[in-house]
């Protein structure tokens, strides 16, 4: 018994002084000349829809974070618990600088425009809902694919374009696009842009 503790002990030891050692110094050719910027395990999301032109309307104020409501008293029923807002956290989209919103404006009419291309075509389905293999080419025409999270269903539409979300809706009847920040806690399978319907 005394034999095998030791030997567990051991390993232990072993596995504890090996797990993340790294050899510095001449060896590496590095030394102190590493960088602190940290190096990220995945590449970041290429950009898709982006425009060299400045967008036609640019917004008045970014979108709401969670620091910018935490402290406000919400609207809504005065009998709603005091951790609402907690509970409901995962529906918190990222805020958007003005520069981050103007891209996205600018994102957002050239995806409309395609969109509109979708829709002057014609030939929608039941409930003036346009096929998603069409919605899904539309996109792609102006460099959004899976890599962007795109998201289509029912006539809506989400892509993110890198910089941030555009959706919406298209349909024989509406086309509507909003540019918002990514969700705190997406719907699982689709793309940042998408809000869970769920919880956590």
């Amino acid at each position: 018994m005394a034999l095998r503790r030791s030997v567990a002990l051991a390993l232990v030891a072993v596995a504890l002084t090996a797990c993340g050692s790294q050899r510095g110094g001449a060896a590496d050719g590095a030394g102190a000349a590493r960088s602190a910027t940290p190096t990220y395990s995945s590449p970041p999301t290429p950009k898709c829809a982006q425009s060299t032109a400045t967008p036609t309307a640019l917004p008045s104020s970014p979108s709401p974070s969670a620091s910018d409501t935490a402290g406000e008293r919400q609207d809504g029923p005065g009998d709603a618990p005091p951790n609402y807002a907690d509970n409901h956290a995962y529906r918190m989209q990222a805020s958007l600088s003005a520069e981050q919103q103007a891209s996205g404006q600018a994102s957002a009419e050239l995806i409309l425009a395609e969109l509109a291309k979708v829709r002057k075509e014609g030939g929608s389905g039941e409930f003036g809902v346009f096929g998603d293999e069409r919605v899904e080419a539309a996109l792609r025409r102006v460099g959004c694919g899976e890599k962007h999270g795109v998201s289509v269903g029912n006539g809506y539409y989400a892509v993110y374009t890198g910089v941030v979300c555009v959706s919406g809706r298209v349909t024989k009847d509406e086309l509507t696009g909003e540019v918002h920040g990514v969700y705190a806690e997406p719907q699982p399978g689709e793309g940042p842009c998408v809000e869970n319907r769920g919880g956590h």
